[in-house]
């Protein structure tokens, strides 16, 4: 290895179960039950693990997080109506072309954190734009 690498990413949500049924829809994955009150779902080599704090450890959350988890997916649009199926707290009306290429939207899940799902053949890793 040649440096660091992202392994796992948490979530915070305030409702497992609602979290569970919202993400395994979307990933058309049951993902993996960890523990009470923690739930893994494995995007590529990355873990998205959806934890629930007790309610004592619980801050409030800011009105628009800042950190957006971006996914890669094959078929943007079979994910865009998946997503939407799936019963978001906001979701883009259409999925978008970026001017860096890359096709998007954008959508909160049940409990407002930001996702940002992109086709994959369209990612843009860095370097000059167009």
């Amino acid at each position: 290895m040649s440096g660091p690498r992202v392994f796992r990413l948490i979530q915070p949500v305030d409702d497992i179960e609602v979290a569970v049924a919202f993400y395994a829809a979307v990933f058309g994955d049951p993902g993996e039950r960890i523990a009470v009150n923690r739930h893994y779902f494995t995007c590529g080599g990355v873990v998205l693990a959806c934890v629930e704090a007790p309610l004592e450890h619980r801050e409030p959350r800011p009105q628009r997080d800042p950190r957006i988890v971006y996914l890669a997916v094959e078929d943007v649009e079979e994910t865009f109506e998946r997503v939407r199926a799936a019963g978001p707290r906001w979701a883009d009306d259409a999925i978008e072309t970026q001017f860096w290429g890359e096709r998007s939207f954008y959508a909160d899940d049940p409990f407002g954190n930001p996702l940002c799902f992109v086709q994959e053949d369209t990612l843009y890793l860095g370097g000059p734009v167009g």
